[in-house]
């Protein structure tokens, strides 16, 4: 008796043996599609939405614009008035810086003013006089001394200094009749007071 070949004994795979891989495969395929289709669910907003959100967030920046801007324009305006104070100051400071240096010298001219109007029996020493006086005054107004007029002029407590008050028919009240001692100004600046005799009325 021929004996029986061992391999036409082995049983073919069923068939849930060979699909169970495919149906795995098909359930994680289909997994996957539905989360991928969650996922697009979620990622898709209302337009209404959405353009609502667009437009807080384009006004939020128009604000922070506008603050940014006006900041700018403020921190420029301040800047642009600092820098012309300093500029002013400075000019000030060139401008008068002489002003006490010839504030100091005005003594001198007074006593010069003085011997000028003193009698003296030497004509070459009066000329000398007048000639430093002349000099004199002439290289401080280069300096911006200006001196005052005064006489004849209604007198103003600002710029004069009323040393004596003469009760008066013949002028004005309150017209300056003599000058006792000259007043200047330093660049438009009252730099010393005239001191004056005014006339009042009796």
């Amino acid at each position: 008796m021929q004996d029986k070949d061992p391999s036409l004994d082995t049983a073919p795979d069923t068939p849930s043996e060979t699909q169970a891989p495919a149906n795995a495969d098909s359930a994680t395929t289909q997994q996957t599609a539905a989360a991928e289709a969650a996922g697009d669910a979620v990622a898709v907003q209302d337009p209404a939405q959405l353009l609502a959100s667009l437009s807080a967030e384009r006004d939020q920046l128009a604000r922070e614009r506008d603050e940014y801007y006006d900041l700018l324009l403020r921190r420029s305006a301040e800047f642009e008035n600092y820098r012309r104070r300093v500029e002013r100051e400075r000019r000030e400071l060139i401008e008068f810086a002489g002003m006490e240096t010839v504030r100091e010298l005005l003594p001198v001219l007074d006593d010069l003013e003085r011997a000028l109007r003193a009698q003296s029996a030497d004509p070459e020493y009066a000329k000398g006089v007048e000639l430093i006086h002349q000099r004199m005054l002439e290289t401080l107004k280069k300096l911006g001394l200006e001196p005052m007029s005064v006489k004849g002029e209604k007198f103003d407590p600002h710029l004069h200094e009323a040393v004596e008050m003469t009760p008066s028919e013949e002028f004005e009240d309150h017209t300056i009749i003599e000058e006792y001692r000259r007043g200047y100004n330093f660049k438009g600046r009252l730099l010393r007071p005239a001191m004056v005799r005014v006339a009042v009325k009796p």
